[in-house]
C-alpha cells in the first residue's frame, strides 16, 4: 500500500461558502460540512465508528413505530451557509419520503453523532449548538472512549439541557423521539 500522493483537491466558489457552493465541490471521498459558511472537512469514518452507526440503526428501526424512519449519514441543510451530515438522524417517514437531496432542521426529531478523535470538538460543542439552534428537539453523542457512553441532550427553549449520560453496563431507557432501550456496550459488540 502506497502513500497519497500530495494530491490537492481544487474547491469551487470562495470562502464564506455556501450550500450552492457545497453541491459544486467533487466527490473525493470527504465529508465536507459548512457552519458559517467555514468548511467542515472529515474523512470517511473508522470502521468502529461504523460498527456503532450500523449497531444503533438496527436498535431504532426495530424500537421505531412506523411513522418514523431512522437513517445514516443525511444531509441536513440548517440555512444557505450551514449543512451537516449527521452520522444518524430519525425523521417522521413522510418527510424521508417527500425528501429528495436535503432534510430540514423541522424534519429531523434526533440527531445522533459518534464522536471520534478528529470530532470530538465539532460534535461536543459546535454541532450540539448548532442542532440546538436549528430547533432539534433531541440530541444523542456517542463517545466510545468511554466504553462507550450515551450522551443525551433535550432541547428546552433554545438550548439543550445538561446531558443525560448513560454508561456501558447500564440500561439506557429513552422516550424521545420514541420509546426505547439499550445497553450502550450493545453498540460496540460483534455480530452473532
Amino acid at each position: 500500500m502506497t502513500e497519497p500522493k500530495g494530491e490537492r483537491t481544487v474547491l469551487q466558489g470562495r470562502p464564506p461558502f455556501t450550500v450552492d457552493d457545497l453541491l459544486q465541490f467533487p466527490d473525493d471521498g470527504n465529508r465536507y460540512e459548512l457552519f458559517n459558511g467555514s468548511l467542515l472537512v472529515s474523512p470517511s469514518p473508522i470502521p468502529l465508528h461504523q460498527r456503532v452507526i450500523a449497531r444503533l440503526l438496527r436498535i431504532l428501526e426495530d424500537a421505531a413505530p412506523l411513522e418514523f424512519e431512522p437513517l445514516p449519514e443525511v444531509n441536513l441543510r440548517v440555512g444557505p451557509r450551514d449543512f451537516f451530515i449527521p452520522d444518524l438522524v430519525v425523521v417522521p417517514a413522510e418527510a424521508a419520503d417527500n425528501t429528495e437531496l436535503m432534510f430540514r432542521p423541522e424534519d429531523v426529531l434526533l440527531a445522533v453523532e459518534v464522536v471520534s478523535p478528529s470530532t470530538q470538538g465539532r460534535d461536543r460543542q459546535l454541532k450540539r449548538s448548532a442542532y440546538a439552534d436549528a430547533g432539534i428537539p433531541v440530541y444523542w453523542r456517542i463517545e466510545l472512549d468511554e466504553g462507550p457512553s450515551l450522551h443525551v441532550h433535550e432541547l428546552a427553549g433554545d438550548e439543550y439541557k445538561p446531558a443525560e449520560k448513560h454508561e456501558a453496563g447500564e440500561t439506557a431507557a429513552l422516550v424521545a423521539p420514541f420509546e426505547v432501550s439499550f445497553d450502550p456496550a450493545a453498540l460496540l459488540r460483534r455480530r452473532g
